[in-house]
This record gives structure tokens, C-alpha cells and sequence, in this order.
């Protein structure tokens, strides 16, 4: 490092991806209210940007779009990178081979403050056990902060956020390749909620997708502990390596040699030495095994931290989940509708369709990552109809549903045409799904702005026919 933080305002920073997530945002901000100096540059244009750039329009910020410029990763002091930018770009090859550092919003957040942190990762349900977590935390700790993948920069509350009080951090395996050399995350408690193939586009090999999962736990000691799911397939790779205990959770009741936490009845109990505690009630606003397995998880995960049972229990039961995680947004004229959008592989559908009851009518499809969509086939006959959205992945999933004589519709160019189709052949009794289990570009901007729209549109029309 050759800045430091009492140095902030003197500091010419380029921020590499701007992005729509806030993280590219929040760390312009973070240097700009401290004096520095801010270029932005993203590949992308300004119309795609435009809700981004209007946060900053009260700052002075270059901006060079559309392109980078060399000299900009010369002549800067610090580069803050989006987790989206691959680690091989050209453009970081040259600030290394100038000596500029190269950082993220996280790392400098790490850098910087004095806060225990609980880290979770996972193929999916790390945003909901996150959630959950900082939850639970906030019963005791009312100003624990919660930040990272789930869209929240950790930025937006370094300046706030007490000395030694807790923070939750969501983390892809992009953000945690790009820690992975910095040495600057120190979990007390790392999490990984299950591992499943995913962005197969971006990896060679789930042994490099799971090889940057690892690097979560890292940089742990002795004196923190590591949480695994003793359900999935890769659990004891990650034992195998693990430097700090390990502890588990899992649907069912853990083998003796293993401590942790397990479902019974539905409801989760938890086994730590000579401790034997319910930590989870049967009954809780979050349906379906994958988010009984979430909130289990951020129980153990609670407990090891030091709350109290009781306090865990309470919290759980009345956590009722975050947005486009199998929520249900709108009950009209008999006809529940959900949006699901962050489900963006096969399984993530799979697990939802495994919830519902039926008739379920389900609106899926989307851009693939190179993954397998034959997870949709055991569940198929779950669904009284199903509906297909545009894309490479659900080039895919045609191929797929019409070797196997599944019935289909579509697929359709957009919401207009397909929430056409789902709009006039609803009737009461039916649940509306939209649960995409591919990623989302082309269409649109992510998965966020994919569930905002969907919900939107549906909302629009429904409120027009009332």
C-alpha cells in the first residue's frame, strides 16, 4: 500500500465499473466526500448508467464511458475494481506493471475498520441467511451493519458504524477471488451455505469456482469457526482445508462425530459439546426445505457468535425473507404471484416449484452460464403450465423440454408478451411464479432489475383490470 486513509483527500482514484449494484457508487462517494479525486470508467454507455451517473451528478466527476483510456490506470494512485471486471483484464495488467494498487470497495472497507465479521457465500441462499444473521444481530447489536453481494456496500456505513460492533458480508466468489491475495478478510465466523454448479461461464471447472468459494475462510485462526453444509457433495473438500473448526448444519440429524445444527419436524436444533438447544420454531414466514436449511444455518452461525437461544428463536420466526427470493408480492382475484428472479440457475427454480402448491404457472428462461437444466425435468409435473422468456439458457431448456415431451409455451420476447399470455389464462386458485433459474442480460440490467419489472408490470395491470 502506498496510500493510507489520512491521506484520502491528496489521492487521484479511478473507479474501474460503475456498475448498477451501488457498490461502484458508494465507493465514488466514499472518496469524493473526503476530497479526493474520482475518474469513473465503465465499458458501458451512458444511457445504460444513467441511474448511477444521477447519483453523482452533484460531484465533480470525470467520466470516461463507453471505453477505458490506458493512462487513466497509470496516473491514478488507488484503482477501486468492480467484482465484475475479470481479474485478466489488460487494463489491471497495466496499473500492476505501474505499481498502482488495485483494491475493492470491500477490501478497503476491510482495510479500514475495526468490526468482527460474519462472511457468507454460497452458490445460492447466501442472501437470505445474511439477511437473516444480521436479523438476529440486530436484537443485540442494533447498529450491526450488513453489506457486500447483496447490494449494499459496505462503504455506505464505514463512517457510522460503531467500533466492534458486528458486520454481516454477502460474498460471490468473484469478491472473494478478488480478496484472495490481500490478506485483510478474518471472519469469526465463515459460512458457506451449499455449493452447486454455477457461472460455469466464467470458470473452467467447478474445482476454480470452488477453489475462490474457498477463500472465505483462508486467513481464520484457531479462534474463529467455520460453518459447512454437511448435505452437500463438497463438504469435505472444504474440511479437508479448513483452518479454523468446523461446524455443520443439515437437514438431518448430524452423524456424532460432527457438532452443529439439524432440521427434526421442521424444526432446527442445535448439538455443541454439552449444549443441546432449539434454535428454530416449526413454524416461520419462510417456506420450503431450502429456506428452512437458511435459516437454520443463520441460527448456528448466531449461536456460535454468542446469542442466546432464545433471542435466535425469536428472531427467525418473524424474519419474513428479502426481495425477489420466492416473494410474494400480490394476491389478486385468487391468484398469488411471485417473484423469484434471483433464482438464476435451475436449482434455485427447482427448490421453489418444490414449495409451492400446486397449480403453480411458471415464467421461466434467460441468458445461460453454460450449466444443466435437466434439475427442471423432476419438476416439471409440478407446474400446470409453463411459460419461456427469451434467451441463450432457454435455447437450452427447449431442446431439453421437447426431447422429453414436456409442454411448453413460448418462448415469448419479453413481459408484455408473455404476462399477455399468463394474464388470460389465470384463474382463481393459481400461483403465479416467476422464477427465471438463468442469469438475466439482454433483456435486462440483473436479476434486481428483472423482479422490479416483472412486479411492476403485473402490479400495473392488475391495479388497471381492478
Amino acid at each position: 500500500m502506498n496510500w493510507m486513509p489520512e491521506k484520502i483527500d491528496r489521492l487521484h482514484v479511478l473507479i474501474m465499473g460503475l456498475g448498477l449494484h451501488g457498490g461502484g457508487v458508494e465507493s465514488a462517494l466514499f472518496f469524493l466526500k473526503k476530497g479526493a479525486r474520482v475518474t469513473v470508467t465503465d465499458l458501458n454507455s451512458e444511457i445504460v448508467l444513467r441511474p448511477s451517473i444521477e447519483r453523482l451528478k452533484d460531484f465533480p466527476v470525470r467520466f470516461v464511458l463507453g471505453r477505458h483510456e490506458k493512462e487513466d490506470f497509470i496516473s491514478a494512485d488507488v484503482i477501486i475494481k468492480n467484482p465484475g471486471v475479470p481479474k485478466s483484464s489488460e487494463y489491471l495488467a497495466i496499473a500492476t506493471a505501474h505499481s498502482v494498487p488495485v483494491e475493492t470497495d470491500l477490501s478497503l472497507f476491510l482495510r479500514m475498520s475495526e468490526n468482527p465479521i460474519i462472511a457468507v457465500t454460497g452458490s445460492k441462499g447466501k442472501s437470505s441467511t445474511a439477511s437473516a444473521i444480521h436479523f438476529g444481530l440486530s436484537r443485540v447489536f442494533p447498529h450491526s451493519g450488513l453489506g457486500g453481494n447483496i447490494t449494499i456496500s459496505p462503504l455506505t456505513f464505514i463512517d457510522t458504524i460503531p467500533t466492534g460492533t458486528p458486520v454481516v458480508l454477502e460474498l460471490s466468489s468473484w469478491q472473494l477471488a478478488d480478496l484472495a491475495d490481500k490478506n485483510v478478510l478474518r471472519p469469526k465466523v465463515s459460512l458457506v451455505t451449499n455449493i452447486l454448479p454455477d457461472h460455469m461461464n466464467w470458470y473452467d471447472s467447478m474445482e476454480h469456482y470452488i477453489a475462490d468459494k474457498k477463500n472465505i475462510y483462508k486467513s481464520q485462526g484457531k479462534d474463529d469457526v467455520i460453518l459447512l453444509n454437511n448435505d452437500c457433495p463438497y463438504v469435505d473438500s472444504f474440511v479437508k482445508d479448513a483452518p479454523a473448526p468446523p461446524y455443520f448444519f443439515s437437514s438431518n440429524r448430524l452423524p456424532p462425530h460432527r457438532q452443529g445444527a439439524w432440521l427434526d419436524d421442521n424444526k432446527g436444533f442445535l448439538r455443541i459439546d454439552d449444549t443441546y438447544e432449539q434454535i428454530l420454531e416449526q413454524d416461520t414466514f419462510l417456506k420450503g426445505i431450502h429456506n428452512k436449511m437458511n435459516l437454520l444455518s443463520a441460527g448456528l452461525a448466531l449461536f456460535l457468535y454468542g446469542i442466546k437461544p432464545e433471542i435466535i428463536r425469536e428472531a427467525l420466526s418473524t424474519f419474513k425473507g428479502i426481495e425477489h427470493r420466492l416473494e410474494m408480492f400480490l394476491e389478486y382475484e385468487d391468484v398469488s404471484y411471485y417473484n423469484d428472479s434471483a433464482a438464476t440457475i435451475p436449482q434455485a427454480t427447482v427448490a421453489a416449484l418444490q414449495t409451492l402448491s400446486s397449480p403453480v404457472f411458471l415464467i421461466t428462461g434467460g441468458t445461460d452460464k453454460n450449466i444443466d437444466f435437466s434439475p427442471l425435468l423432476d419438476v416439471c409435473g409440478r407446474c400446470e403450465r409453463i411459460y419461456l422468456i427469451k434467451g441463450s439458457g432457454t435455447e437450452k431448456i427447449v431442446t431439453l423440454f421437447k426431447q422429453n415431451g414436456v409442454m411448453f409455451d413460448g418462448p415469448f420476447p419479453g413481459l408484455d408478451e408473455i404476462l399477455d399470455r399468463v394474464m388470460s389464462d389465470v384463474y382463481p386458485g393459481v400461483s403465479v411464479l416467476f422464477s427465471p433459474g438463468c442469469a438475466s442480460f439482454g433483456i435486462f440490467l440483473n436479476e434486481f432489475d428483472r423482479g422490479k419489472k416483472f412486479k411492476q408490470n403485473v402490479i400495473k395491470r392488475t391495479s388497471e383490470n381492478g
